[in-house]
Formats: C-alpha cells, structure tokens, sequence
C-alpha cells in the first residue's frame, strides 16, 4: 500500500465538519479525494475546503464506492445507514471509520464486524473519548493494576438542557433513540474499556419522555419543538456483568439536576477507586489512611506522542491512519463497539417490557 492514503468522506454533515475532515487535513499521509452526501452542496462545500484538486463529489455513496483507488472510507451520517454503507465499503475493499454509535441495531453491529472479518479490512468506531489524555492515564493506571479488580462502575453522560435540535436528532428512526444512543454510548465505551471487561450478562433499564413535551423551554441549542421531540429525554441502565461487577449507566440532555456531567466514568476497585469528576482523580488507602490524589495531566504531553499536545480527535484520526499505514489493530475494535450496542440496545428493551434482558456472548 502507498504511504499515502486516499480517504472519501460519507456524509458532510456537523460531525464531518467538527471532527474528522479538520483533523484527516493535518495528516501528510492522508488525501481527502472523495465526497459524498444526500445534499450535494454539502460534499462539494467539502470537497473545495479540504479536497484535493481532482477531488470527487457524489450523491451516492455506490458510485463513490466503485472507485478502486479510494483506501479509506469515513461514514459520518446518521445511525440508521451505519451499518448499511459500512458493510458495503467493506466488501468494496475500502476500509472503515465509523461514527458513533456503531449501529442502530446490534443484529447490524454484528454483521459489520463479521463483514470486517470476512474482507480483511480494518473496522473502526468513532469513540474519541478513549483518546483524551484523562482517559489514557486511567486505563495505563487500570491495565497495570493500580485500581485491582473494578467490580462497581458509573458511566456518567448528563446534561441539564442540551438537547441537540438540528439534523435527525429528535428522529427515533434515523437515530435509533436520544440521549442514550447519542451520549451514553461514549460514557459506556469508556466504563467497558477501562474496566477492560466485554461480559455482559443482563441488563435492566429505563427510559423517560418527561422535559420534551415542555414547550419554549429553556435550551443549550435553543428551544426544541415537542411534536418532533420522538425520542427519550433521559435513560437509565443498570447492567451486571458475567463476573459479577455492576455499571449503572446514565444519560440525559434534559434532565432537573445539578449533577452534570458527560463522558465520564468512576470506578471502584479492590485496590482504589478513580473518577473524572473533578480532572482525574485516585482514591485509595495507604498506611491505614484515605488519600485522594488529583492528577496532574499537564506535564508530559499525550500518550503515544512526542511533541506538542493533541486533540483527542487528532490523535484518534493520526493513530486510526497509522493503524493502516502500520497494518496493526485500532485502538477501538469492532468487536468492543459490538459489545456497546448491544447493551443499548438491552436497556431499550428492558424499558419497553419491565424486565430484564439477558445477553448472550456472540463474538469470544
């Protein structure tokens, strides 16, 4: 493979814009050659910001697909189409980041991973917050044992009022649920990675429509309307793992509460107990006394980087680039993101029905 990478972009919407085509442009290794979306002023408004002078703009994400020379695709539209053009950019010999969530579905999630596989092409989710500076030391901390065994973890993804009201948002259909899908999925990410367990075995979960009915309410992004307002407010999840360790998840863009906080995790383990709240935080015992150890992550740069510090999107699009160029493994697997779905997915369920969901292992 050249040591250059041509990358397309599906989808040239918020996240696109925001993330992935800011951070692809600082790489050498790296040329946007190929742009695509349903509104096609969308993909050529990328294309002549970040493109290169032949770049290419398509409606349709097949015809872009049939280009041979394309290396890299980025899938950056809404949920209910991951899976669907993910698959198909795999099997066009294309290899694949994906936003998050992987899917909407985890039957979906499981047939990208096993499309993953049967190419040979690497599979990605955009799970960006494994990539903060706050998150790598904990997990270095939680690999090397500092915390023991992590048996009870919170997954915290609260907001008081910020309901995103542009795009597909508020569409159940395209987005497959609301604060759960959209920002719990990072806090459960993260919880699963740190704790470094892909076990699940039930789940029990809530779902509540309760603020999104109010009308003129007060809002980050301004006031929502409730006849578009299809999804969940908040919800909840409390899930036992095969172990017997416990993470209770929450998630919210509207919620009555002071208590925010999103994409962060605290844990509690044999040994010590960490959380984000505060920057990144250590608890423990020592000498027959309470300690609580603030971290200073100000000193020594970013993990994986010598040099000027990153953004955790930066460095998520250099390492995913040089998974590639390096033929090695991504920090974020399909197999883990599977997992992530699939327990959304449960605490759906579990709310729809009253009980709980026990989950079945699908990948080893």
């Amino acid at each position: 493979m050249s040591e250059t990478l041509r990358v397309a972009i599906v989808g040239c919407g918020g996240i696109a814009n925001g993330k992935h085509m800011p951070s692809l442009a600082k790489l050498k290794q790296v040329e946007m050659v190929a742009f695509c979306d349903i509104e096609v002023e969308k993909a050529e408004k990328a294309a002549a910001q970040y493109g290169t002078a032949e770049a290419r703009v398509y409606e349709d994400y097949k015809e872009l697909l049939e280009d041979a020379s394309i290396d890299v695709v980025h899938v950056l539209t809404p949920n209910s189409s991951h899976a669907e053009i993910s698959i198909a950019a795999l099997e066009a010999d294309k290899h694949v980041m994906c936003e998050k969530p992987m899917a909407k579905t985890s039957e979906e999630a499981r047939q990208m991973v096993e499309a993953a596989k049967r190419t040979g092409k690497k599979l990605t989710i955009g799970y960006n917050n494994r990539f903060r500076p706050d998150s790598l030391h904990l997990h270095k901390l939680a690999q090397r044992g500092d915390l023991g065994e992590v048996y009870f973890a919170k997954a915290h993804a609260i907001r008081r009022r910020a309901v995103p009201t542009w795009g597909v948002f508020l569409d159940e259909e395209k987005q497959g649920g609301g604060p759960l899908i959209d920002i719990g999925t990072h806090a459960l990410d993260l919880t699963l990675w740190l704790m470094d367990n892909y076990k699940p075995k039930a789940v029990m979960g809530s779902t509540y429509h309760k603020l999104g009915q109010k009308k003129d309410a007060a809002n980050a992004f301004g006031p929502w309307d409730p006849e578009k307002f299809k999804v969940e407010d908040s919800a909840f999840g409390f899930i036992t793992m095969e172990n017997g360790a416990t993470i209770v998840l929450e998630s919210s863009w509207a919620l009555n509460t002071l208590e925010v906080d999103e994409a962060k995790v605290s844990l509690s383990g044999t040994e010590a107990g960490a959380d984000m709240k505060d920057g990144l935080r250590i608890n423990g015992e020592e000498f027959g006394k309470l300690y609580t150890q603030k971290v200073d992550l100000g000193a020594g740069g970013v993990a994986f980087y010598d040099g000027n510090a990153e953004s955790d999107a930066d460095l998520e699009a250099r390492l995913w680039i040089e998974s590639i160029l390096n033929d090695t493994e991504p920090l974020v697997k399909p197999e883990q993101a599977f997992v992530v779905t699939q327990i959304l997915e449960a605490i759906y369920e579990s709310a729809k029905t009253g009980k709980a969901v026990y989950l079945d292992k699908v990948f080893a």
